[in-house]
């Protein structure tokens, strides 16, 4: 059976990320880069103070911005962040960093509207929490529940369950050496899943956020040292970069090529830009105009790419390992104890337990907000509950080769569903960041009044963004944005 199935997996995915999906994440991204004018990088700066004055919110029962920022990056930052930056170097040379840093910076204006539109489009849980997510904002702005379902059991069959069990796997395999037993791992790993994943929403946000900001800046300062034992390296190794990247530079793959194409590869799916995943999270915040979590969005992209990926170029490309031959969490960790010794390798399986550990519990919580999409009940949720866990534990003792091949299947079909809605819905996206930018440029701090755009006002949920509907517009005051496919 796996003869037959694998052949076709591997065409599929063969099919969309060779050309589809690359295609269209890419110009999805210059897209809205050129329509929102720039706009990661015109208030880039915004995006920072907004994230750190946003920790706290009046209701204690609610999901802070900020909670909801480092329940994102909790997904987006996995061992992919370690053991695939390696890969996109050995097989694409240097210059792979240089496309990883090009597709990163124009997929934070792609994360920006998916993440407005997940705010615009969320659903009130009665409990002072919100969901929502892809799946929600194409019923309810597109009219298509049976694509938001196809969306929906996409990302449970890739995040809910297959990135678990691989996540799994790589924990297993870190402590391997340590003489733990492969199915002692996963049982322990469920167990503390299960502490957090039964409280729901609100449990998952708490932890990450605890946990998501040590992991980041531990593993950056960690960086930062090997990048400070060989400051007179750094010349060389930004001219190596920059001289791969434009095919000065043999790579393993065949010059420029192979770095573009390995460069652009890990920048897309390790960001998660368009994938449709981080808007779950974004949907979940109490916030005062939709952009503020669209800003966050921007940020999650930044970090993931450009300050953790990058971490892990550095120290591969100072350490000269990138010529030993190794790749994957193997040079990594070859790199890293050939500078700071033995515990280097420590600290890796340290950071690999750290890093999928709170990748688990947020994918599961997509899962959860997906589920609830399509059917809200209660021991519908606990089923799931128990199959995560269940997969947990069996992908930490599993070889999972044809797994993660279907999971690429699946997580290519939620990137193709959410790119077209996405463009399908930029007019919505475009008007909402105009009526921000004019209440910034009126010395306001921007609120969202739904009123003013009575699309939006029909479509969305009744309960939700009322706190600052004032319930009457004037014809003046109002927007009449639609998708690209209504006709007035």
């Amino acid at each position: 059976m796996n003869e037959f199935i694998a052949p076709i997996i591997d065409s599929l995915n063969n099919l969309l990320y060779g050309s589809v999906l690359i295609y269209l994440l890419v110009g999805g991204g210059i897209f809205f880069t050129v329509r929102t004018r720039f706009f990661q990088f015109r208030r880039f700066g915004l995006a920072i103070k907004i994230m750190m004055g946003s920790r706290v919110t009046a209701d204690k029962s609610q999901i802070s911005p900020f909670q909801a920022f480092c329940t994102s990056l909790a997904a987006r930052i996995g061992t992919g962040n370690m053991a695939g930056v390696a890969v996109a170097i050995y097989l694409g040379g240097a210059g792979a960093i240089f496309w990883m840093w090009v597709i990163a910076l124009l997929g934070m204006a792609t994360s920006l509207a998916e993440n407005v539109l997940a705010q615009i489009y969320k659903t009130n849980n009665g409990d002072g929490t919100f969901r929502g997510g892809p799946a929600y904002y194409i019923e309810k702005a597109l009219g298509q529940r049976w694509l938001g379902i196809t969306f929906s059991v996409a990302l449970i069959i890739a995040f809910g369950f297959a990135f678990n069990s691989v996540q799994a796997n790589s924990i297993a395999a870190a402590f391997s050496g340590y003489g733990i037993e492969p199915a002692v791992v996963g049982i322990a790993l469920a167990v503390g899943s299960a502490l957090i994943i039964f409280g729901g929403i609100r449990s998952v946000s708490k932890v990450a956020e605890l946990i998501v900001p040590v992991m980041a800046l531990g593993y950056l300062t960690t960086a930062i040292i090997v990048v400070l034992m060989n400051i007179t390296e750094l010349p060389a190794v930004f001219s190596l970069i920059f001289r791969s990247a434009f095919g000065f530079e043999s790579a393993a793959g065949g010059a420029i090529g192979a770095a573009v194409v390995n460069g652009v590869k890990r920048g897309l799916f390790s960001n998660e830009a368009g994938m449709g995943s981080s808007p779950n999270a974004a949907a979940a915040a109490h916030s005062t105009h939709p952009v503020n979590q669209g800003l966050m969005g921007i940020l999650g992209v930044f970090l993931d790419t450009m300050v953790v990926c990058t971490a892990t170029a550095a120290i591969i490309l100072m350490s000269g390992m990138h010529e030993s031959g190794l790749t994957g969490i193997e040079l990594t960790q070859a790199a890293l104890s050939s500078q700071v010794g033995s515990w280097g390798g420590h600290l890796v399986a340290l950071a690999i337990l750290l890093f999928a550990f709170t990748s688990i519990i947020a994918n599961y919580y997509y899962g959860e907000s997906n589920l609830r999409f399509i059917n809200d009940s209660k021991g519908v949720l606990i089923t799931y509950r128990i199959a995560v866990l269940a997969m947990v534990v069996w992908g930490s003792t599993g070889s999972l080769p044809t797994v993660w091949s279907f999971a690429d299947v699946s997580m290519g079909i939620m990137a193709l569903i959410n790119m077209v809605a996405i463009c399908v819905l930029s007019n919505i996206v475009i008007q909402v960041l105009k009526d921000y930018d004019e209440q910034l440029d009126n010395g306001m701090t921007p609120i969202f009044n739904r009123s003013k755009f009575p699309f939006l006002n029909k479509t969305m949920d009744k309960n939700v963004w009322q706190e600052h509907n004032n319930g009457s517009t004037t014809d003046s005051e109002s927007i009449d944005v639609k998708p690209a496919f209504i006709a007035d």
